[in-house]
């Protein structure tokens, strides 16, 4: 205590060292954990989401923005979630003012990606933006200059390339334990019952489609495991319901690659499918399921098994985004991850409306 009052008077402070807590001496600490407020409070926030933040070490669900005010007391009551930390899309800039959030996670119709993600970033909150990032290059080149002018990190919501399995088919890409690969097969999908006419993935113009949905795994998929970008690509649409679907339906869509490469892929609303074959020079591998949220798994050609990830891929995702926000470190799926695939999806919907015309990839 002598010390402590001779620090006191030499520094020139008259306050009496008794008034101060110890803690007033002490350097700040790091947060233990990042505040996550959900933006959008649908399926995938309610049921995957919320459910895994209550799984992760390094983040925390803290606040929540909707559009649907009846939702806001299930969720305060279930997560306790104070008033303060409470929004909706009209006062979500006002988040710049709350320090219990860090981080907004995106997860609305892909044709309001852009907007909020710009919200979010110029609030001064780290983005995770659910996929696919945009619904074009721009929207996505926007969102990326946003988060780089708002000095905050953006990743783009692939909770595959966090998941160990799916990660051992990229570290494959370089080690290439089968000889060189020669072509793949990947295709991603479900049976959409489209009984709700209003739902925003059967409109085009609020991001919705098969490809948007669920074409872009077999996309990023195929661009992981060979570690390579598409050089061109040719594609088609196809419809079972043509009177349901005012997007897309299925789409077949066929990449090039550099050094002779090509990947047949497929995605759908009609149809479940799920899988990627990878054809080398000496062998085979294949991911079935290819993207379910457990379960993956890879067989090759040889016998050898990669068992799938025990855990949750959504928490083991969050808590690797909030490691790097933490750490200062680039993340696993940057902004310019969702921005390549984005691309790609923009050239097969040219080739398809060109009735499968070979486009190429600047």
């Amino acid at each position: 205590m002598g010390n402590r009052r001779s620090f006191l008077k030499t520094s020139g402070i008259l306050l009496a060292a008794s008034a101060l807590p110890l803690s007033s001496f002490m350097i700040p600490q790091r947060k233990s954990k990042l505040g996550v407020a959900l933006v959008g409070l649908g399926y995938y926030s309610k049921d995957i989401l919320a459910p895994a933040l209550q799984l992760t070490k390094y983040c925390e669900l803290r606040g929540i923005v909707t559009g649907s005010p009846e939702k806001i007391p299930v969720w305060q009551k279930k997560y306790k979630i104070p008033d303060a930390n409470v929004y909706n899309y009209e006062n979500m800039h006002t988040i710049a003012d709350n320090d219990d959030i860090d981080i907004v996670y995106i997860v609305l119709p892909n044709s309001l990606h852009k907007p909020y993600s710009i919200i979010g970033a110029e609030a001064g909150k780290h983005v995770w933006c659910e996929k696919p990032m945009a619904m074009n290059v721009s929207e996505c080149e926007a969102i990326i200059q946003a988060c780089n002018k708002n000095k905050v990190q953006l990743t783009i919501g692939y909770r595959l390339q966090h998941e160990p399995v799916t990660q051992t088919i990229i570290k494959w890409s370089q080690t290439k334990p089968y000889g060189t690969i020669n072509s793949l097969y990947a295709e991603a999908g479900f049976y959409n019952r489209a009984s709700d006419h209003n739902n925003w993935k059967l409109h085009k113009t609020l991001g919705g489609g098969a490809m948007y949905d669920m074409g872009v795994y077999p996309l990023n998929a195929v661009r992981y495991a060979t570690g390579l970008e598409p050089i061109s690509v040719s594609a088609t649409h196809e419809y079972t319901r043509p009177n349901v679907f005012i997007a897309d339906e299925i789409t077949h869509f066929n990449l090039e690659f550099p050094n002779g490469i090509t990947a047949q892929c497929k995605t759908s609303f009609a149809e479940n499918i799920n899988t990627m074959k990878v054809d080398c020079a000496n062998g085979w591998y294949k991911a079935e399921p290819l993207q379910y949220y457990n379960g993956v798994s890879v067989l090759g050609s040889d016998g050898q098994k990669v068992s799938p990830f025990q855990g949750n891929q959504q928490a083991k995702q969050m808590d690797d985004d909030a490691l790097a926000i933490m750490n200062k470190t680039a993340p696993i799926v940057p902004g310019e991850e969702g921005f390549k695939d984005i691309k790609v999806v923009e050239a097969i919907y040219k080739s398809a409306a060109q009735n499968g015309k070979r486009i190429p990839i600047a």
